[in-house]
């Protein structure tokens, strides 16, 4: 948004095609990005009034009242919560247009709110020193708060293997998923976007009670999650210690998984650390033989510290790369308003 200039017409600045300081909101969608993740990184999630836990027990509520075993009414669900979500988010947006530092402050929180990627690691290290020190137990019950995997069928390189396999599909769901959809939409992409993963998480899977309410939801998550998908494969090929590999098996091996997405992301990280992830697993009693991915060794508990330092190093990439894509936003948004106003100001003169 462009605030107005203060300076007469007689006297403003010729017009560079570059945006002026007052062109664009103060530090703009990058700054506030770039403060929600440091706020991520040093504080993770919110504690207390997290917005993404108010909206699980909105939609929650929702799936009470509007639950049929039908996929028009799942759709119905999904517009629902997605589209409330989206829209209270764009209403916010609105309401601080005019104010650079109050659309900052928001970018902030948005942001904040909706990565989880300090969250991702310490889950994900707590499993490991638990497998470390040889805590099995401990480390089968701290898995469900990092994926819905069956534990108790799991000895430690099971877990191990879970762990890599849900920092990597996280990795792209958690951070860079959102932050693609905040680089092209701002805060409205941001809360879509966790709103719509949000609700796969909920209802998206094949439970008979979800099967086909759930169904609009899963294929919504899967379009959202399709960028930040090959953004993450492609970031963690270049941060990896093998990008070849990881080009390979994700060229290679990603097809083959029943996700469009997460098939990408476990296949780069595979092939970049040079793992051999997927098989055998269980969900909710429900077995599944799943595809291998990469042509490495099997998962080592000491390559959940690998598949995390490989995490946290595509999430910096990615608020690079989001951050520039949406200052390139802003910056094509003010330019069409410059140029109009020009145009009324040549118009107007009579001499």
């Amino acid at each position: 948004m462009r605030a107005d200039h203060a300076l007469p017409p007689a006297i403003a600045p010729a017009d560079t095609g570059l945006p002026s300081p007052s062109g664009l909101p103060a530090a703009g969608y990058a700054g506030g990005a770039a403060l929600g993740y440091l706020l991520d990184l040093i504080a993770g999630d919110p504690r207390r009034a997290h917005p993404v836990a108010a909206f699980g027990r909105a939609a929650a509520a929702a799936e009470r009242l509007l639950w049929r075993d039908h996929r028009g009414a799942g759709a119905l669900y999904t517009a629902v919560c997605a589209g409330g979500a989206t829209c209270a988010a764009a209403a916010l947006d609105r309401a601080v247009r005019r104010s650079p530092a109050a659309r900052t402050a928001l970018t902030a929180a948005a942001v904040w709110a909706v990565v989880g990627g300090t969250t991702l690691a310490r889950e994900a290290r707590g499993i490991a020193a638990a497998l470390e020190a040889g805590d099995l137990e401990a480390a089968r019950a701290r898995l469900p708060h990092l994926c819905g995997r069956d534990p108790q069928a799991l000895d430690a390189g099971g877990i191990a293997r879970a762990v890599v396999e849900s920092v990597a599909e996280n990795t792209s769901d958690a951070v860079v998923g959102a932050l693609v959809w905040g680089a092209a939409a701002g805060v409205p992409g941001l809360a879509g976007f966790r709103a719509v993963n949000t609700l796969d998480a909920m209802v998206g899977h094949r439970s008979p009670r979800h099967l086909r309410f759930g169904w609009a939801s899963a294929r919504l998550d899967d379009v959202a999650g399709w960028p930040g998908a090959r953004l993450t494969a492609l970031l963690a090929a270049l941060a990896g210690p093998d990008p070849r590999g990881a080009l390979r098996a994700w060229r290679a091996d990603a097809r083959r998984h029943p996700s469009p997405n997460a098939g990408v992301v476990e296949a780069a990280f595979a092939g970049a650390l040079g793992l051999r992830l997927g098989g055998t697993l269980s969900y909710g009693g429900r077995v599944e033989h799943r595809p291998v991915l990469g042509a490495g060794r099997p998962v080592r508990v000491e390559d959940i510290e690998r598949a995390v330092r490989l995490s946290r190093r595509v999430c910096a990439l990615a608020l690079a790369v989001c951050g520039a894509a949406g200052a390139l936003r802003e910056t094509r948004a003010v330019r069409p308003g410059k140029r109009r106003r020009g145009r009324r100001r040549t118009s107007g003169g009579g001499l």
